[in-house]
């Protein structure tokens, strides 16, 4: 990395130079630039982000759509899980992340190819979005697999047996890919039939499978009966099982992974981009289940998830019945958001701000001895609870897994300080505020594009030092290619071209 395009007597180098420099003198130069040159070429950065756009297209796409990460010779991919050619995973930073990176990069430097780019991955969500209305985890493309899913673009002839057909909201699945395609639509003004089609049948999804409470769950394949969950406040229960008992936990209403915040900051968008009063209907309910699933005292606080009684209930083999010291955050933010959002709009917007009243103070005397928060404290007890390596219960965090965070950081101070503007008035309610991408050239800039133009192969791709971690212990793969990376590096060059 270099940190500036400045040498020691002020004047700029030369936008070859500069690379000549990042890569250590091993790049020849494609062109002749004088070393007086006082700006990088505009045409050398476009094609050079064409270059990347290009590759990334052809050789990382899997029917348009993306995964994590692949190895540097394209002959192994990666999801959450080991995948074929023919895959694409929906997850963030798989194909609504990416995107939404076309799309972002798109609005900062209007270059068409990026528009291209982001309908194309567009066209390969249309093709994953089954007719439960959201997103598996993965799309199939190869049409024998594709036959084991009702994908909603498929005719009815094309497929047998029984199909899977379940949506989830888990880990900002279906949320990712119906906010990416809403911001597309958008973007469009609408007039693309087939994007603006499947975003609002996406989004008619989300409020048929909004429980009667204003919660979800984390995944459906049918909407719910009202009269199968009554809408009652969250309540302790009497006992709970200390050993996980392996039961369905799918359609609990689900605080888990940030569902319920994801669906209600998706809502709060989506009234603001089509002005429909039902989705601002829906996420206002969303905040009210957050409230009706606030615990009482001692322990004001939210779980993960509650069975249909409203009571903490387990759902993995490491997420207990208890109260949670990770995604309670980001409810307490969800609440603040959700109260900034439609004050002035609807009625008692105040009510959204209630919970924090205790929920603040409770959490912060719950604070570890290093400030942080644990994942889970022990129902009643409030005693901070950890598991094993061989997922048995502990008071002790001698012996963790490593896949999960037990310990999580405290924003407690934060979330107080943003509460106490809101009541003071220090912070005002506001809709979305619209996104601008307008910045300034400047020589860290400079020096950013030069560094991240430098790093492209010749065949276009930013490779990394890297590992899969789902190729088996024996995979020898060193070097990767991650849609992250290439959604960070194209917003790089994208910003230095829409900069004045």
């Amino acid at each position: 990395m270099i940190p500036s395009l400045m040498t020691q007597g002020g004047s700029k180098l030369s936008w070859i130079t500069a690379i000549c420099i990042v890569t250590l003198g091993h790049v020849a130069p494609r062109e002749s630039f004088s070393q007086d040159t006082a700006a990088i070429p505009r045409h050398q950065v476009t094609r050079e982000m064409h270059r990347a756009v290009s590759f990334f297209r052809k050789h990382a796409a899997a029917g348009g759509g993306y995964v994590y990460q692949l190895s540097a010779d394209l002959t192994k991919r990666e999801g959450e899980g080991k995948v074929a050619a023919t895959t694409a995973w929906i997850e963030p930073p798989g194909t609504p992340a990416v995107g939404i990176g076309f799309l972002d990069a798109y609005q900062t430097c209007k270059d068409p190819l990026l528009l291209e780019a982001a309908k194309e991955t567009a066209k390969a969500l249309r093709k994953g979005q089954l007719e439960s209305g959201g997103w598996d985890n993965l799309i199939e493309f190869a049409p024998a697999d594709r036959a084991r899913y009702a994908y909603r673009t498929d005719t009815e002839t094309a497929r047998k047996g029984k199909l899977r057909n379940t949506s989830t909201f888990d880990d900002n699945k279906s949320q990712s890919a119906i906010r990416f395609l809403m911001e597309l639509d958008k973007e469009l003004q609408f007039a693309d039939r087939l994007v603006h089609e499947s975003v609002t049948y996406a989004l008619q999804a989300v409020l048929k499978s909004q429980y009667p409470n204003g919660g979800w769950p984390q995944r459906f394949s049918e909407f719910p009966d009202p009269a199968q969950y009554p809408v009652v406040p969250a309540s302790l229960p009497t006992k709970w099982p200390a050993t996980y008992p392996g039961k369905k936990y799918s359609d609990y209403y689900t605080l888990n992974d940030n569902t319920v915040s994801d669906l209600i900051e998706l809502l709060l968008d989506a009234a603001d981009i089509y002005q429909q009063p039902e989705y601002l209907d829906a996420a206002c309910r969303g905040g009210d289940f957050l409230i009706l699933a606030q615990l009482p005292e001692p322990q004001p606080g939210w779980s993960q998830q509650y069975d249909r009684n409203m009571q903490p209930a387990w759902a993995r083999k490491f997420e207990p019945p208890a109260i949670s010291g990770g995604e309670s955050q980001r409810v307490m933010r969800t609440l603040l958001h959700l109260y900034l959002r439609t004050a002035g709009k609807i009625e008692n917007s105040q009510r959204f701000l209630t919970p924090l009243e205790t929920a603040i103070p409770y959490y912060q005397r719950s604070q570890l001895a290093n400030r942080k928060l644990a994942r889970f404290y022990e129902l009643r007890s409030n005693r901070p609870l950890f598991f094993t390596k061989q997922y048995e219960l502990t008071y002790s965090s001698d012996d963790m897994p490593t896949h999960y965070a037990f310990i999580v950081s405290s924003k407690m101070d934060e979330i107080e300080r943003e509460f106490h503007a809101i009541q003071s008035d220090a912070v005002k309610a506001t809709s979305k505020s619209p996104a601008t991408h307008m910045t300034k050239r400047t020589d860290a800039l400079d020096a950013k594009v030069a560094t991240t133009i430098a790093e492209l192969d010749s065949r276009g791709a930013w490779v990394e030092e890297g590992q899969l971690k789902y190729h088996g212990e024996n995979d020898d793969t060193t070097h990767v290619i991650r849609s992250r990376t290439f959604v960070t590096n194209l917003m790089v060059l994208a910003t230095w071209l829409g900069a004045e």
